[in-house]
C-alpha cells in the first residue's frame, strides 16, 4: 500500500505494476506523481511543465551544434 505524499489517500499501487519513470495521479487530490524507484516504491510530485520544459531545452541543445 502506497500512501499519496500530498493528502495520505491510499493510491493503490503495486511496485510490481509500475515503471520507474511512470506517472501516476491520485484520484482524491489530483496531483501528478513519477515513479522514482520501484523497490521500495518510491515517488515525486511532478511539478506542472516539467515534462514541457525538458522537451524544449532538448531541441534548444540540438540547434547549437
Amino acid at each position: 500500500m502506497v500512501l499519496c505524499p500530498e493528502c495520505e489517500t491510499d493510491l493503490d499501487v503495486e511496485e510490481e505494476e509500475v515503471d520507474e519513470g511512470e506517472v501516476i495521479s491520485c484520484p482524491e487530490c489530483g496531483t501528478d506523481f513519477e515513479v522514482v524507484t520501484t523497490s521500495p516504491l518510491e515517488l515525486k510530485a511532478v511539478e506542472e511543465g516539467y515534462e514541457e520544459e525538458e522537451e524544449e531545452e532538448a531541441i534548444e541543445d540540438g540547434d547549437d551544434s
